[in-house]
């Protein structure tokens, strides 16, 4: 499995940003998707997730109301749209694949595979 993450870059405090995750290799419907992040200095942190079939997601509290997941079956693709970003919120950010859904897909050990992670920078 290889997942491909894009769309990071640097925008303004209170900008939007849409990232995308490609996976290749497998069956993208079979898999819960999970974005995480990790700001310099400090540990990989849960962002969002959402069931393979798009009908349940969870979200961080620092990103709840922001953020949106989102994903496409046809095209291979998981997508996570926030609005508001603040600086805090910069970071570089991986898409994960798990064959598992439960609480716990808010934990980076539930995943079994990792995109490379897209850098994104809030400016104030």
């Amino acid at each position: 499995v290889q997942l491909q993450a894009s769309g990071g870059g640097l925008v303004q405090a209170g900008g939007s940003l849409r990232l995308s995750c490609g996976l290749s290799g497998r069956t993208f419907s079979n898999y819960n998707m999970g974005w995480f992040r990790q700001a310099p200095g400090k540990e990989r942190e849960f962002v969002g997730a959402i069931h393979w079939s798009g009908d349940s997601t969870y979200y961080a509290d620092s990103v709840k109301g922001r953020s949106t997941i989102s994903r496409d079956n046809a095209k291979n693709t998981v997508y996570l749209q926030t609005n508001s970003l603040k600086p805090e919120d910069t970071a570089v950010y991986y898409c994960a694949a798990s064959s598992l859904w439960s609480r716990s897909s808010i934990r980076a050990t539930t995943y079994d595979y990792w995109g490379q992670g897209t850098q994104v920078t809030v400016s104030s």
